[in-house]
């Protein structure tokens, strides 16, 4: 329900502006530009649909070799403790709780491509034990917030973005993406968990959230201790070891288990093709109204009348040309991407922000992009608060990222 009343907004603001463009100012080409975005990003859509489905045909097949040869029903057991506090209405032992670890230690590398099919294989499985088929459970809603807070350890893709832009230190916005990350996560949890009644104050969740705060520590002092080009290699190289051994590791479950594996793997991958052809109707529909939205410009009115806000209260502006990019994160990965890019061509990769459009791209993930295609491969209708706690989420990691920045850059 509230992706309909925002996917109407787009429009219905877009066409006011645009109509007042036209009328006032006399400006005959923006509803030309509008109409082109449909296309174009109607093309995008079905490009990003078509793009997925090998992916995902080769993830639910290796899946699915996991799932046969008890990989999954072992992380299962192991998470069991811990995500049956996260996750209270899901039973213990269930195979889908070592579906979701391997979707959030896909996000964790920064592997995009891998986490995607690993989380529709969560959905779909969590899918079956939801009571309201319509309606998103309170254990979607969990799963869904950990994606879109974007827990990333290894931003490979932006430290690649920062080197071919010319960065000095491509690796210097590291650290402050594991931080503001880190802090969108943990506000993700907390925010679902007041909404679900979920007690976080107790031994395992605590021991948990101390855990993962000491392993981001030793993270960070690690990969400090390297230079930039060492870094880069290292957190590349680990990440695709750590991504072909899970691959190796459920093939030989399988075949310890006695499992055809190569007919099992064909098994999955057929669900891969069904479930990209499924979502390309929710791809559309959030693309188009996003594309509508940007063409009208009323993304640039937005950051102007951001930008007029802070400088009446007297606050330092130099963070406003880099909230593009955190405005369009939450609706659009690659809209992000390429205000990413922009803001470092434009104002240049080292400049505050450049590094600041790297961390907000950095810190959250694309909220309504993966509640559109999470939600609609399994035909959920009535989203409840998860719209409302992925955005909180973004918001804590927005406001994370502009003080982590000018505390390291500013």
């Amino acid at each position: 329900m509230v992706l309909n009343y925002i996917w109407i907004a787009f429009f219905i603001i877009a066409f006011v502006i645009a109509l007042v463009k036209l009328v006032f100012l006399g400006d005959y080409e923006v509803f030309p530009a509008m109409m082109d975005s449909t296309f174009a990003s109607s093309k995008t859509a079905f490009e990003i649909s078509l793009g997925l489905t090998g992916v995902l045909a080769l993830w639910l097949g290796i899946m699915k070799i996991g799932e046969k040869g008890g990989v999954v029903n072992v992380l299962a057991r192991l998470l069991s403790p811990v995500f049956s506090k996260l996750f209270p209405d899901i039973p213990k032992g269930h195979p889908v709780t070592g579906s979701i670890f391997m979707n959030i230690a896909a996000n964790m590398l920064g592997l995009d491509n891998a986490a995607t099919p690993l989380g529709l294989k969560a959905m779909e499985q969590l899918q079956e034990l939801n009571a309201k088929k319509d309606t998103a459970s309170n254990p979607m809603i969990m799963f869904l917030v950990l994606n879109t807070s974007g827990l990333t350890l290894i931003p490979i893709s932006i430290l690649v973005y920062r080197s071919q832009m010319g960065a000095a230190q491509p690796t210097d916005v590291f650290i402050p993406i594991l931080l503001a990350t880190f802090f969108s996560t943990l506000a993700g949890i907390v925010v679902t968990s007041l909404y679900q009644k979920i007690n976080l104050l107790n031994r395992t969740i605590l021991l948990t959230l101390g855990g993962a705060a000491l392993m981001v520590a030793a993270i960070i002092w690690g990969f400090g201790q390297l230079d930039s080009v060492l870094m880069n290699k290292v957190s590349t190289t680990s990440a695709n070891i750590l991504l072909m051994l899970i691959i190796i590791a459920f093939i030989l479950a399988g075949v310890r288990k006695k499992v055809n594996v190569y007919d099992a793997f064909i098994e999955g991958a057929k669900d891969g093709f069904t479930t990209a052809v499924r979502i390309i109707p929710y791809l559309v529909a959030i693309l188009v109204g996003i594309g509508v939205f940007r063409a009208s410009g009323a993304m640039d009115m937005l950051i102007d009348g951001v930008a007029w806000g802070v400088e009446a209260c007297g606050g330092n502006t130099d963070f406003v040309g880099a909230l593009p990019t955190a405005l369009m994160k939450p609706l659009s990965g690659s809209g992000a991407r390429g205000m990413m890019v922009d803001a470092m061509t434009t104002y240049g990769a080292d400049s505050f922000v450049g590094r600041l459009s790297c961390i907000f791209q950095g810190s959250t993930d694309t909220t309504f992009y993966i509640l559109a295609v999470y939600f609609g491969s399994v035909g959920i209708v009535k989203t409840r608060h998860a719209v409302t706690c992925g955005l909180l989420a973004d918001l804590a990691g927005i406001i994370a990222a502009i003080a982590i920045a000018y505390m390291f850059f500013g």
